[in-house]
């Protein structure tokens, strides 16, 4: 897993344009307008994911239309899965913990409330 591409997302103007190109391609100029930025600050954002090798930026005349890469996304997939297991193993041992108290009629503790 490349640290980049967290470093690069970690940002918010970032992921929002992950999110947007999640959609389809966009050109700067969209993107600038779809997030409020002026175009040299998305320019700048999306040097940044492009130098992370998240999105790839192909020159279609004076255009430039920004694309998702799907490799840092697959690369933190893999990243993700161990955790995932972890994850989804004490969510099995919850739903048994829950099943066990519907069979016996009790009801888990209440949460304390805050003062």
């Amino acid at each position: 897993m490349n640290p980049d591409t967290l470093s690069a997302l970690a940002e918010p103007h970032r992921m929002h344009i992950v999110e947007l190109l999640i959609q389809q391609p966009l050109t700067v100029g969209e993107i600038a307008s779809r997030l409020g930025l002026l175009q040299p600050q998305a320019s700048r954002h999306l040097r940044v994911l492009s130098d992370a090798g998240i999105i790839r930026v192909e020159a279609i005349a004076n255009r430039r239309l920004c694309h998702l890469r799907p490799e840092p996304f697959q690369q933190l997939d893999s990243w993700l899965t161990p955790y995932r297991r972890l994850w989804e193993d004490r969510f099995d041992r919850l739903d048994t913990y829950l099943q066990q108290l519907q069979q016996t009629g009790h009801t888990p503790p209440a949460e304390p409330e805050d003062p």
